[in-house]
């Protein structure tokens, strides 16, 4: 069961309903579940078959609302699919009709400008987005200010603190600094902890005050067999190789077309994305 002093949702990061079901048995809880097209295309079903659009869409489909059935108090984040062209009204319309899927539907939107558009009208027609590939401050930033108004849970903000480690930066870092940074806020931006590859990345995000935790299978099941224990007094995350991000004073009072938006791991992430779903595809 959830330890009594976890303050974090605790999400699968999966594409796979049977690993949400493996993770339940597991723990006995789980506050929510994030796939993306990467995600799905790890489905075993997947594996050696190629589909039509409509085919893939229907299988992403029955996806999320098998993993829904499953967690039907929780979130269930489905990513639109998006590429360096798509434009801010194909990423609406994409979203549109995927939260039609599931009740407990976030809207995975990409942290550019068009996804920043779709994601801005989407939160005033009332629907819950969550905004992936976040790797600055700046990012975070034009997240808050283009989702003001927003109410409590209709806003997640995704930072890939993995895929900066990769290339030598400390990403737990741009954790503590945006959750620094909205403390000067309204709170309507819960920060969700992406791109977990250790349990210490875990533990640092509980520690810090993290919103929400997405983590692979093999992440929660080492929490598991573990005991689910809690990081204490004594835990110091420790990453002495990596280089360490320094906070930015940034104004969060600014319209979101002023924040510098631009990532070179956005775009990279965007390109694989795009990449593993063409795959797919006949």
């Amino acid at each position: 069961m959830k330890p009594a002093n976890l303050r974090t949702k605790i999400f699968l990061d999966s594409g796979d309903p049977a690993e949400t079901r493996d993770a339940l048995s597991l723990m006995g809880f789980l506050d929510g579940q994030t796939t993306n097209p990467s995600l799905i295309a790890k489905n075993p079903a997947t594996a050696a078959k190629k589909f039509s659009k409509d085919e893939l869409l229907d299988f992403y489909k029955g996806v999320v609302k098998e993993v829904s059935s499953l967690i039907p108090n929780g979130s269930v984040s489905i990513e639109v699919y998006a590429d360096n062209k798509t434009r801010a009204d194909e990423m609406f319309a994409q979203g549109q009709e995927f939260y039609q899927w599931i009740p407990n539907a976030h809207i995975k939107y990409p942290t550019t400008f068009e996804g920043l558009k779709a994601a801005e009208i989407s939160v005033k027609e009332g629907m819950r987005v969550n905004m992936t590939l976040v790797f600055s401050q700046e990012q975070a930033a034009a997240v808050y200010a283009a989702t003001q108004g927003a109410n409590p849970g209709q806003v997640f903000l995704s930072p890939f603190i993995g895929r900066l480690d990769d290339r030598g930066e400390r990403g737990m870092d741009l954790i503590a600094n945006v959750i620094s940074m909205y403390k000067k806020g309204d709170g309507h931006v819960e920060v969700l902890t992406a791109s977990v590859r250790s349990l210490d990345h875990f533990f640092e995000a509980i520690k810090l005050g993290s919103d929400i935790i997405t983590t692979p299978h093999k992440i929660l099941k080492a929490w598991a067999d573990g005991g689910m224990k809690m990081p204490d007094a004594k835990f110091k995350y420790q990453a002495p190789d990596l280089k360490p991000i320094e906070y930015q004073q940034i104004d969060l009072g600014k319209p979101w077309q002023r924040y510098n938006l631009r990532h070179d791991l956005t775009d990279a992430g965007l390109e694989k994305f795009s990449a593993d779903w063409n795959a797919l595809i006949n």
